[in-house]
């Protein structure tokens, strides 16, 4: 197996052990084993657990920005968003959810770092502050940031843009949950997405008068 090949088959592997048993019930003995190698040669590969774990930490926050960048999503480059946002309709706006809530439900290492992300929050206090960095501020500030923009173009209320963020944000990750602990409620939750995606729409867009018309 050429090297390249066995350094994912690390990071496969023990992201599937790590999102089953947690990250510190795990060894570098099972990794190797469940691999197919014995340990040294995995040290060829990682000097320890924790460098594999910030390798899946890193290959997954790839995959993520790879396929948001497909769909024009750019969370670690708010400024490339101003304009998609600017204007959008309320059928727009479901279809990027959905696309982006599909893709997070679906992937098999998003899901699976998630979900280990979801079991050692309460273990560790560094994996903890990464869960919510990753998992909830990050997306807040994003959503903040395109919310204050929209409110000083006119086209959201001037509420605060922190507080909507949180009120739009919230229920996502609420149904990702749902979904990850119930798969059988998948056609649920997505309703119920659009549901909230296309209300806050509705409650919080201004309309932006035509040309002429009086403001």
């Amino acid at each position: 197996m050429k090297t390249e090949d066995t350094k994912a088959t690390i990071l496969e592997k023990a992201l599937e052990l790590f999102s089953e048993n947690g990250y510190d019930a795990v060894s570098v003995d099972q990794i190797a084993k469940t691999v197919g190698i014995k340990a040294p040669s995995l040290y060829n590969h990682f000097p320890g657990k924790r460098a594999i774990f910030d390798a899946i930490v890193e290959k997954t926050a790839r995959q993520y920005e790879d396929y948001t960048d497909e769909i024009n999503i750019h969370v670690q480059a708010l400024s490339q968003d101003l304009g998609l946002f600017s204007k959008i309709s309320e059928e727009h706006l479901a279809e990027k959810m959905r696309q982006i809530f599909d893709f997070s439900l679906h992937n098999r290492a998003i899901r699976q770092f998630r979900r280990m992300m979801t079991i050692e929050q309460f273990r560790s206090p560094e994996l903890s502050a990464l869960y919510s960095e990753r998992y909830v501020d990050r997306m807040i500030a994003y959503h903040a940031g395109i919310f204050r923009y929209l409110a000083k173009t006119g086209e959201l209320c001037a509420e605060d843009p922190e507080q909507l963020a949180l009120m739009y944000v919230a229920p996502v990750l609420t149904l990702l949950g749902i979904c990850d602990r119930e798969p059988q409620r998948e056609e649920e939750c997505v309703a119920r997405l659009e549901k909230h995606v296309r209300l806050f729409y509705r409650t919080f867009h201004t309309a932006m008068p035509e040309a002429g018309e009086k403001q």
